[in-house]
């Protein structure tokens, strides 16, 4: 630190102790958690002690800064020291089993990991054994530190974590740096929208100015007026083009998509909607002031007449204008209110759903309050009802039929339904949904999260978000107690089902511990073992528990039966389905490495993808007839170009893995271990609510996962192979290293939060990746 940075530090230290201490000038153990935000009180304790150096049970001003210039200006064995001395509950120089395991019970509970008893055993003993070098039954401070040494960036982190742990914020410096927008990697990278908006503005331009031109002589106010009407024409049309979504699904396919931002028609329809509310406003404005102009003329009618009565007669039909223009502002006005992201985001959908099916209304009256707007709009209004026409009856041909739910963390609903044969769909899709019992008349978009290859069911996986979604989850976790009396399917039937598909599975494929049952009947006995890993929530179709058994893990379908009869069931229930629609992930197979990034139920669309992907791996899949060497062709052809595939999922909680946990097991024993150009499918796993390296309250906690990871070859909190990371990526270091990996022409697909979307994106323009966002 500078002498600048030492006094700021100083003084935001003073002050920060001022606000916590209060009158007594002393910050005793509750105000000192209160100050350090930890959600275990364990680290809270231990740091709180080695403050106190007196004993006094409170801190002073003098202590805090003692301890904190430690850890800041202390040299690496100081800080190594400190951690020792949290470590070492009872003070007697040594952390022995019982003391480590404490510790790292704490981490868990302060990352928000469960895990059963028995694997924080493993996690202790993984730790111990290897830091206790002389095996003497407890690990001395040089041990520990040995031990950390052989984990180069926790060293690091670990000089990081003591170095921020309590640190104030750093000065902002002011940087003269070029604008995101005026750079050439942004332009580049957005060609395609800069480009159509400007191709937009300066049509609206010359609309308005034709208009004016066309009316000069009626005065300023009418001029405004017809010069915002006739873009107004022209807006409330293209808001509509924008909603064609089969023929921009169609356009996906052709080279129109090198041109125009098809995959951006949701982002444009909000922005022409934004604008046809400012023109509104404007022409409404105008046409006032003309009529206050009008009415203080002599025998002119009044205001109000002007405004609110036919008798004017403005208008081409009964003079109608002016009440169908007060009518279509106030329906405009609250569109636009209840199409704003704070109603859509915050579990209103259905006010928003309502209020946009007010757009038939605006038509009609649009019609009749312009003698013009027919002309602009018959063209694309046939084809909008062509569209929907086709759809509604599409919807209804057939019967679709929910035919089983399963409900998973995080009030999440996944429901398989009965593909019909007609129905044909790519990869990353989306459907509009109906399902009577839930809601007659409402139908709601959602990404198919099956793969196109699945030929008999289609799935979807639902987050409970809104009122829609929560009366789906509710509507079949209350079935679980009054019982969803499928049509199809019997109560013994099922049963049979499950006792058949379980002594199956386990009679042809299981092997534990090297031991192969001889019968069905042995099979069963089996499942009696506990599995390592948490388990994964059931998948749809039986066979998915196939991947539990090929991992090691088969015994865990004791405990899959056990969750089949409480969170997932046979039903047999009438559903219809509009679409399927596209998605900017069409330009997947078109990429040659693609990086697809997933937050939370984000990674539906990818899940589709992911296993049609590997899907079309499998067939290029070569096994030498001699031995169990396996490997895969170069993956290239005019159909997919992809020579690489980097799966980000990042999620706020240890269950939420669970969503696809299975699945992804699947997807990482169908790739050969050996492969000529490495992997071809790589995942990295982040759980935001688990501490990262950087915090010391995670650092044993990380070096025991890594440890135990590396023995089992499978991670403790999601059973994968793929280690999962602590805390949010650091997506400089994550597309640096996409970047060196050199393997084409990278694009980068993402489904999640705007806010991480706004982050992802610029990342994506200083490396110059093609970055899509999911958005319907």
């Amino acid at each position: 630190m500078s002498l600048d940075d030492d006094a700021h530090w100083l003084e935001w230290v003073t002050k920060q102790f001022e606000s916590i201490a209060g009158e007594d000038k002393e910050i005793d153990l509750d105000e000192f958690k209160t100050a350090l935000k930890v959600k275990e009180s364990f680290f809270a304790e231990r740091f709180f002690a080695l403050f106190d150096s007196d004993g006094s049970g409170t801190i002073s001003l003098d202590e805090l800064l003692k301890a904190l210039d430690l850890l800041i200006h202390g040299s690496e064995t100081d800080k190594l020291h400190f951690l020792f001395q949290v470590y070492d509950v009872d003070g007697s120089g040594s952390i022995d089993p019982d003391e480590l395991r404490t510790v790292l019970k704490s981490c868990l509970r302060e990352s928000a990991i469960s895990l059963p008893e028995e694997k924080l055993d493993d996690l202790t003993l993984a730790l111990f054994e290897s830091a206790d070098k002389d095996n003497s039954g407890s690990i001395t401070f040089e041990e520990l530190k040995a031990e950390l040494e052989s984990f180069p960036e926790v060293m690091e982190n670990l000089t990081i974590s003591a170095a921020n742990w309590l640190k104030p914020p750093a000065l902002e410096q002011e940087k003269s740096r070029t604008p995101r927008y005026l750079t050439p990697a942004y332009w580049h990278n957005n060609s395609r929208k800069l480009f159509f908006l400007c191709a937009y503005a300066c049509l609206n331009m010359l609309l308005f100015t034709m208009a004016a031109l066309h009316h000069a002589r009626g005065g300023p106010w009418f001029i405004v007026a017809k010069g915002c009407g006739q873009c107004l024409n022209f807006n409330c049309t293209f808001v509509v083009v924008l909603m064609l979504r089969h023929c921009l699904t169609w356009l996906r396919a052709t080279w129109i998509v090198r041109v125009l931002p098809l995959d951006q028609n949701i982002l444009l329809h909000q922005m022409v909607g934004y604008v046809i509310f400012v023109f509104t406003l404007g022409h409404t404005a105008a046409h006032v002031m003309n009529f206050v102009t009008l009415s203080q003329g002599e025998d002119a009618h009044r205001l109000w007449e002007y405004l609110l009565t036919t008798r004017p007669g403005i208008g081409w039909v009964g003079g109608l204008a002016s009440i169908t223009g007060v009518v279509l502002q106030l329906i405009i006005s609250l569109m636009v209110v209840c199409s704003s992201t704070f109603v859509r985001r915050s579990g209103h959908f259905e006010v928003f759903y309502w209020s946009h099916l007010l757009y038939i209304w605006t038509w009609v009256l649009l019609v009749l309050h312009c003698a013009n707007f027919w002309k602009w709009f018959v063209a694309p209004g046939l084809i909008f009802l062509l569209e929907k026409l086709v759809g509604i009856a599409v919807s209804h041909m057939g019967g679709l039929y929910i035919v089983e739910v399963n409900l998973l963390p995080s009030k999440v609903t996944h429901l398989v339904i009965k593909r019909p044969q007609f129905f044909h769909f790519k990869p990353g899709d989306y459907v509009y949904v109906n399902i009577p019992v839930i809601a007659k008349y409402e139908w709601h978009p959602f990404t198919i999260s099956s793969a196109p290859e699945q030929q008999d069911t289609m799935w979807l996986h639902i987050r409970s978000m809104g009122q829609w979604t929560n009366r789906l989850y509710e509507y079949f976790r209350q079935s679980e107690t009054q019982g969803v009396s499928p049509k199809s399917l019997s109560a013994s039937l099922r049963d049979r089902w499950h006792q058949k598909n379980t002594q199956e599975v386990l009679f042809n494929s299981l092997s534990c511990n090297g031991t192969v049952a001889s019968n069905k009947d042995d099979a069963v006995e089996l499942t009696s073992y506990r599995p390592s890993g948490p388990l994964p929530g059931p998948q749809g179709a039986p066979g998915d528990q196939l991947a539990l058994v090929e991992r090691g893990d088969a015994p865990q379908l004791r405990e899959i039966s056990a969750k089949l009869s409480d969170n997932h069931r046979f039903c047999n229930i009438k559903c219809y389905v509009d679409g399927p629609y596209g998605t900017p992930t069409r330009q997947i197979f078109a990429s040659e490495h693609a990086v697809l990034i997933g937050a939370g139920i984000g990674i539906t669309p990818f899940a589709s993808i992911l296993q049609s992907i590997m899907y079309r791996y499998r067939m290029r899949k070569q096994n030498c007839p001699n031995c169990s060497y396996s490997w895969c062709e170069t993956i290239k052809d005019s159909e997919m170009k992809l020579r690489k595939v980097d799966f980000i999922w990042i999620n706020r909680d240890q269950k939420s893995f669970e969503w696809f946990v299975s699945l992804l097991t699947k997807l990482e024993m169908d790739q050969a271990d050996s492969e000529p150009e490495g992997r071809f499918l790589e995942m990295h796993m982040y759980m935001t609510s688990a501490l990262s390296k950087n915090d010391m309250k995670a650092i044993g906690l990380q070096m025991a996962l890594d440890l135990l990871a590396k023995k089992e070859k499978v991670d403790s909190i999601t059973g994968l192979r793929t280690r999962t990371q602590p805390g949010r990526p650091e997506w400089g270091k994550v597309f640096q290293k996409i970047a060196e990996e050199k393997k084409g022409k990278c694009h980068v697909f993402y489904c999640g939060s705007p806010a991480l979307a706004k982050v992802i994106k610029a990342h994506c323009e200083k490396f110059a990746f093609k970055f899509y966002k999911e958005n319907f």
